[in-house]
């Protein structure tokens, strides 16, 4: 009990002779933290602005944030009475463990593979990055939805990632019944995508028939585009599309089934009819 006694003696004996010092390093200590964090974020800002390839950024934030936390320690410690031999060996033992640690160990480190403002698809979710953290990426869905989508998730899944190149193939497909022009149908959808400036001219857009299916003739028109714009054009060229083909007669195929009557034996037949073991066996 009287050492117990003696060491709160002691400590209080430290307080009141170095009590301001040490208030006056926990204030410069957090005020430096908050300032530190403020200050990194619009560098970030200006070096994206700046810098064309992004990669580059992230160890030269997290070398000049550790520098910044090391010189805010070291004015902190100033304060209580640390002497500047050892504070500097403190600074300099931090910046090079810290500067090592992201030169030999980042290669190895997970990232994430989008950054914030990017638009991306993860888990049958489609939205922009809003922010992300160590834990957590907060996804905004189009539809108004804030989503919070731990990282471990991110990491075991496909993501999608729709600003990491800067054009998107335009893909619109269409059927046409087999009696239609398949010759002016693939003009038309050429007609349509070269008359949009929003398509690029190089490559230059195409038309392709993917398959004779049951139903008709399956098409299809592609076509470059920026990233940003792919949305509104792919729902604006279908529109002229559907637009221009009833101007120009061309009717687009529906599922559909033949029947033929045989007037000698008051049977039928019937074209792409399920197939039957028994052929001859009574129809109901």
């Amino acid at each position: 009990m009287d050492e117990t006694f003696n060491e709160l003696y002691k400590f209080g004996d430290l307080l009141v002779v170095h009590g301001r010092d040490i208030v006056a390093a926990l204030a410069i200590l957090v005020i430096g933290l908050i300032a530190t964090q403020w200050l990194i974020r619009r560098i970030r800002q200006a070096l994206q602005k700046k810098i064309a390839k992004p990669p580059l950024i992230n160890p030269l934030i997290m070398s000049l944030n550790i520098l910044m936390i090391a010189l805010v320690a070291a004015l902190a410690l100033s304060f209580i009475g640390v002497p500047a031999i050892v504070i500097r060996r403190i600074l300099v033992a931090t910046l090079l463990g810290g500067i090592g640690l992201i030169v030999l160990f980042r290669p190895y480190l997970p990232t994430l593979p989008y950054k914030v403002g990017n638009t991306v698809e993860m888990g049958g979710l489609l939205g922009k990055v809003e922010a992300t953290t160590f834990l957590y990426t907060r996804l905004r869905t189009f539809d108004g939805r804030t989503l919070f989508i731990p990282n471990r998730m991110v990491f075991n899944d496909v993501v999608s990632n729709y600003h990491y190149t800067p054009t998107r193939q335009i893909r619109l497909y269409v059927t046409i019944g087999y009696r239609e022009d398949l010759l002016k149908a693939k003009t038309l959808l050429k007609r349509v995508l070269t008359a949009d400036p929003r398509i690029q001219e190089k490559p230059a857009p195409t038309v392709y028939v993917l398959s004779l299916t049951e139903n008709g003739v399956y098409l299809s028109a592609r076509g470059w585009v920026e990233n940003q714009k792919f949305f509104k054009a792919r729902c604006e060229l279908y529109e002229r599309v559907k637009l221009l083909f009833d101007d120009e007669g061309i009717a687009f195929a529906h599922p559909q089934r033949d029947v033929h009557l045989d007037g000698h034996g008051g049977g039928w037949t019937e074209q792409n009819a399920p197939y039957r073991e028994n052929p001859g066996e009574e129809r109901r």
